[in-house]
């Protein structure tokens, strides 16, 4: 993905790549969309994993459950696979990887924001809240992108409370 664009790697290519057989790919996977969607859902079960551990460039296992870190933790990762989730958000299939993104999303925000804190504004429904805060993060990390990620994940992390924390 970040050397060719996502509609023209062939099957026959990721086999290549990858060093296995055309019947191993098919019996793991009908289509290289299947493929991409394995890939999202490997990395957000991860990505947004409660347990947060020990990792190379950032450590969070100490700060589980505070929502700044969970950002801040994503926001790691974004940075670090940037070459890849740019493959992915700007290719034609970048449609599945922001539906996964935004369901993980939704997942964590509920636990992390919507159940753990208390709430000002109880009478806007929880599915508006998912909705707009998940979207919200999402334009973000399309902003972020756009502006070369410039801004540490901790910077980033702290304008998204910013923002977020008073419609709840």
């Amino acid at each position: 993905l970040a050397s060719k664009n996502y509609t023209k790697i062939t099957v026959q290519e990721i086999i290549d790549e990858a060093n296995v057989g055309r019947s191993t790919f098919y019996s793991h996977f009908e289509t290289k969309d299947d493929l991409l969607k394995a890939m999202c859902t490997d990395l957000f079960e991860h990505v947004f994993s409660d347990s947060l551990n020990s990792e190379n460039t950032h450590d969070f296992s100490l700060s589980v459950g505070n929502p700044d870190t969970m950002i801040t933790h994503i926001l790691y990762h974004l940075r670090d696979n940037k070459k890849n989730i740019i493959g992915i958000l700007t290719c034609e299939s970048g449609d599945i990887f922001l539906r996964f993104f935004k369901q993980y999303l939704n997942e964590l925000i509920s636990v992390h924001f919507l159940n753990s804190i208390e709430r000002n504004n109880t009478h806007i429904p929880d599915d508006f809240l998912l909705n707009h805060i998940s979207g919200s993060f999402v334009e973000m990390v399309h902003w972020w992108k756009k502006n070369n990620m410039k801004q540490s994940p901790e910077e980033l992390a702290k304008y998204f409370s910013a923002v977020i924390k008073p419609i709840l």
